[in-house]
């Protein structure tokens, strides 16, 4: 099923998931997240400018990214650092700006420094310690958001809400990375009414620890399945995949099964 089939260097099961023109699909389906983000800006009596969208890359091959870049897609989030060191070799002629969303063992950090914009995942004062570190070797500086668990789930990952005035205390500690806000991952849900006090929490957080460090001003949160409640709760990045690329094929690629088509 993997033998390559057509010029565009396509295998038959990326056809069977992207379709026969995915570089036409990217463009129809971000043309609809945009429209959607536009749509939830306007209810919330914001500017569209205000909300940037970061799509998220994971699981999608190199070459039907290098699509995807043609289709007007310059920023790639990726959850695995080892996913995203492949494909940036790969894709190293293309100025892509690359962002890791997803938790980052400290023996990964060395590869993220090298090449990451910017890291959504920042959940520790050993992380900060190491990533300070490397970055220093690499004369480099980074984005970081800090990760704040809002939904209080033991599967996720961040901060507790209580520890991170604390925290945030700490980061002039590290002068290589630059905070740009929080992020989190909402309650895995379809119900809006359980999913909105975790955005609303993460907004909250934000205003009290910004007058501790005021360059913790951005809200990354919000996925396909939600990112319009973020929008509407004040998110300024959302994370979006799946809208863009479809549905994963991952055991949780069925969670959001009924986000709209383009």
């Amino acid at each position: 099923m993997d033998m390559t089939t057509g010029a565009q260097g396509l295998t038959a099961d990326d056809i069977v998931r992207f379709g026969p023109d995915p570089e036409s699909v990217f463009r129809t389906n971000l043309a609809a997240v945009e429209s959607r983000i536009a749509h939830a800006c306007a209810r919330a009596g914001r500017e569209r400018a205000s909300v940037r969208l970061l799509p998220i890359t994971k699981t999608v091959p190199a070459h039907v990214l290098r699509l995807a870049y043609h289709a007007g897609i310059h920023d790639f989030g990726e959850n695995k650092i080892q996913e995203a060191i492949g494909k940036r070799e790969i894709l190293h002629d293309l100025p892509i700006a690359w962002s890791i969303v997803g938790h980052l063992q400290t023996n990964k950090v060395k590869y993220l420094t090298r090449f990451a914009r910017e890291f959504h995942a920042l959940d520790s004062m050993r992380l900060a310690e190491l990533l300070n570190s490397r970055l220093e070797r690499e004369d480099r500086t980074l984005d970081v958001y800090v990760q704040v668990n809002t939904s209080g789930e033991e599967s996720k990952f961040g901060l507790h809400p209580d520890a991170l005035p604390s925290f945030v205390d700490c980061l002039d500690q590290f002068p290589r990375l630059r905070p740009r806000g929080l992020m989190t991952l909402a309650l895995f849900s379809d119900d809006m009414t359980r999913v909105r006090p975790c955005f609303a929490l993460l907004r909250r957080l934000r205003d009290q620890v910004a007058k501790r460090n005021p360059a913790l001003v951005e809200l990354s949160m919000g996925m396909t399945g939600d990112f319009e409640a973020a929008i509407e709760e004040g998110a300024d990045v959302v994370r979006v995949g799946q809208a863009i690329f479809g549905k994963r094929p991952t055991p949780d690629g069925h969670y959001w099964p009924d986000f709209p088509k383009a």
